[in-house]
């Protein structure tokens, strides 16, 4: 597999508070790349910086070949990475066919184009029959759907995931964990921020941890659950 994106040496501080440091990262076309860690550890910094929202005070973020590291976060959904985000941003007063629209009008001026898009893509994601319904009175595993397919309708090549299973039952994660899947078989690949160990076990084809900015390690989820840095950073002994 050829790399889609490749982070070399990123560091991002906050008033003397090092969040990333040094961090780089490969993540090859078609697959599912975890990213775990303690909370505070850069996880989301992280993928701020990856899609704009943070400039890095040094380093990289190499897309297609392409240096997009201090591009803005629309101009990086232009290139073709999206991301959802911990809590799920709606429009709230929308409906949920028009919030997926919105997104949609990232690739195309033509609204009801980007109608036709969004359809497709709630479809696919199981929510067309509650497209008209708003965005605020979803479930919350119906709000990760459409967090989902808000991202989609920009029609990404890298999707990057923060905590897309966060406060879901062990059900609604299997649909999830299925949706996600068919996703990568679409052609997009996966980057995804979890704390649920079952799910980002059984998902990722590769494991990165991060522990107070820094990489300290990266594997198969075999490897990652029995790396000693690992459990005495995060996973603790009883998950081992």
């Amino acid at each position: 597999m050829t790399e889609i994106l490749e982070v070399k040496g990123l560091t991002k501080r906050f008033e003397g508070l090092v969040a990333l440091n040094n961090v780089s990262l490969t993540v090859s076309r078609g697959e599912i790349l975890g990213l775990i860690g303690p909370n505070g550890a850069g996880k989301t910094t992280l993928f701020n910086c990856i899609t704009g929202f943070y400039p890095p005070d040094s380093g990289e973020v190499i897309f297609e070949g392409e240096d997009i590291t201090n591009l803005v976060p629309h101009a990086v959904a232009k290139k073709g990475i999206a991301r959802t985000f911990q809590v799920v941003r709606a429009f709230h007063s929308m409906s949920v066919l028009d919030s997926v629209t919105t997104g949609a009008l990232c690739r195309t001026k033509d609204v009801r184009e980007a109608r036709q898009i969004a359809m497709e893509i709630l479809e696919f994601t199981g929510l067309i029959k509650k497209r008209d319904i708003p965005a605020h009175s979803l479930t919350i595993v119906d709000r990760k759907r459409l967090g989902l397919a808000s991202a989609l309708a920009t029609k990404p090549k890298l999707l990057l995931l923060d905590e897309a299973v966060a406060g879901l039952n062990p059900a609604e994660i299997d649909e999830i964990i299925g949706l996600l899947k068919r996703i990568r078989e679409s052609g997009v690949t996966l980057f995804v921020v979890e704390h649920v160990m079952r799910f980002i076990m059984s998902i990722a084809d590769r494991i990165i941890v991060l522990h107070h900015g820094e990489k300290i390690a990266e594997g198969k989820p075999k490897e990652i659950a029995e790396d000693e840095r690992v459990i005495e950073a995060y996973l603790g002994e009883r998950y081992a």
